[in-house]
């Protein structure tokens, strides 16, 4: 905690820090171990001893602070969520770890991704999966993550600007949802668009109780069940619905 408010002081008062390339794969190594770390901490209660190969390479690629604005850049590699404008955030790395290891993606899975953000969510499920369909409500943050997606070379990611409690019915079904906002509930189209077999996460509850990251699961007969993993504070799930 010492080293994340002495960072933060320093940058707020005006002070830059001029991290070259090697300085940042060398925090964001040292993020992966923290998010490891938090991992293991949390088993107990998440079912997840440890993350996935994949998932573990795909957090150790993707440059985080590509997807910050740039007067944060370096807190970008702080396991914590930082704002992006619009009243937004970028979740804590540990969460989008675990939340795109109880997907359970495989390459060539189609997955819907609601609430694109800066992006950051949505490059992490490419590096896995095989296409990747994000929707962000709020216009400009949704135009800002089509563009950095595109200039960073994910080819294999799609976005719009829309509700995403409706989904992507063209682009369905898929293999996996996740919805990076709190929702009241479990959307009905979202859960119709998840193929049998299918896992969506998604965090349940309002913005000023307490919210719960949920895995809900389709069978191949179509029944579907949920299971609690953490408590966890996300913005809520906006729209007309």
């Amino acid at each position: 905690m010492k080293r994340h408010f002495a960072l933060g002081v320093l940058l707020f008062f005006g002070f830059s820090f001029p991290l070259h390339s090697e300085g940042f794969d060398a925090a964001r190594h040292k993020m992966v171990e923290e998010v490891l770390a938090d991992t293991g901490a949390t088993s107990s209660y998440s079912g997840i001893p440890a993350l996935s190969p994949s998932v573990i390479k795909a957090m150790g690629k993707v440059e985080r602070h590509r997807f910050v604005p740039t007067a944060l850049s370096a807190l970008a590699y702080l396991n914590r969520p930082l704002p992006i404008g619009h009243g937004q955030t970028i979740s804590q790395p540990f969460v989008v770890a675990l939340m795109t290891d109880l997907m359970k993606i495989k390459a060539g899975d189609r997955v819907l991704e609601i609430g694109t953000g800066s992006g950051y969510q949505a490059a992490i499920l490419a590096e896995i999966a095989g296409a990747v369909y994000s929707i962000e409500i709020i216009e400009p943050l949704g135009k800002e993550a089509d563009t950095r997606l595109k200039t960073l070379g994910y080819r294999n990611v799609q976005t719009r600007v829309g509700d995403g409690y409706y989904g992507w019915s063209e682009a369905a079904p898929f293999d996996a949802i996740i919805v990076t906002a709190a929702a009241s509930h479990v959307p009905p189209p979202l859960l119709k668009q998840l193929k049998p077999g299918g896992r969506m996460v998604i965090p349940l509850g309002t913005q000023f109780m307490t919210q719960y990251l949920m895995l809900v699961e389709k069978k191949q007969d179509g029944s579907v069940t949920n299971r609690q993993i953490l408590p966890v504070a996300f913005v809520p799930l906006t729209g007309e619905h």
